[in-house]
């Protein structure tokens, strides 16, 4: 998830704000966000066209509740994670199975080879990227040509995420940004994400989140 940290030190090591609030909320964090979670898994899943045999990541995977939804409703898929915390990363082990890899790995740095999937997808994670960019040039490079990227994340334009993700700039070391459209729009368009599309909506009377999804560009289509 986060790029360059913006820790504090303990002794002679760094601590990542990231790793150290998910490896003590790990064990509640499906429990404690039950509707959260489930309401943007469904709007993600919506905005995903799926076949049999597609090569599919999820950046940020967390305890693996998007992976383990994919591979219910379709078990031909081919599918990865990455996520920076090993206790996610331990929980989603436990509910997905054995097919799927996972990797503990952040969004700017991915260890995998470039045009490696077809889909990309990343759902509630962006918020915490110190690199934004990074992480989505990341995303476009492990991605085959004519591939997509579907990211799910809170939206700056609501006013309840505006507050939030004031408070929490503050408050809250793991946190770093919260987008709205336009800007997420741009970032995309810088990372060279072609056909960008994003919808913005609410997922209960309050909460704003927004998808993205994009392309890669074809060879054919980076020629002309």
């Amino acid at each position: 998830m986060a790029g360059p940290l913006r820790g504090r030190r303990s002794g002679d090591r760094v601590v990542d704000p990231v790793q150290e609030e998910y490896s003590q909320l790990a064990h509640v964090y499906d429990d404690r966000w039950k509707h959260y979670v489930r309401a943007t898994i469904h709007e993600t899943l919506k905005r995903l066209e799926v076949r049999p045999g597609l090569e599919i990541l999820d950046v940020g995977c967390g305890t693996g509740a998007l992976l383990s939804a994919l591979e219910r409703r379709h078990p031909k898929l081919m599918l990865a994670g990455v996520d920076p915390t090993m206790a996610m990363l331990e929980i989603a082990r436990s509910r997905v199975s054995e097919n799927v890899a996972l990797e503990q790995s952040r969004a700017e740095s991915l260890p995998f080879d470039g045009a490696s999937f077809d889909v990309v997808l990343s759902c509630s994670m962006f918020h915490y990227v110190r690199r934004p960019l990074l992480a989505l040039e990341e995303m476009k490079r492990v991605l085959k040509p004519g591939g997509r990227l579907v990211l799910t994340d809170w939206c700056d334009d609501y006013l309840a995420c505006k507050i939030c993700d004031l408070f929490l700039r503050w408050f809250n070391e793991a946190h770093h940004k919260t987008y709205g459209r336009a800007e997420c729009q741009r970032l995309l368009a810088a990372a060279g994400f072609d056909r960008i599309d994003i919808e913005v909506y609410k997922i209960d009377w309050l909460w704003g989140m927004m998808t993205a999804t994009a392309e890669k560009k074809t060879t054919a289509e980076k020629r002309s």
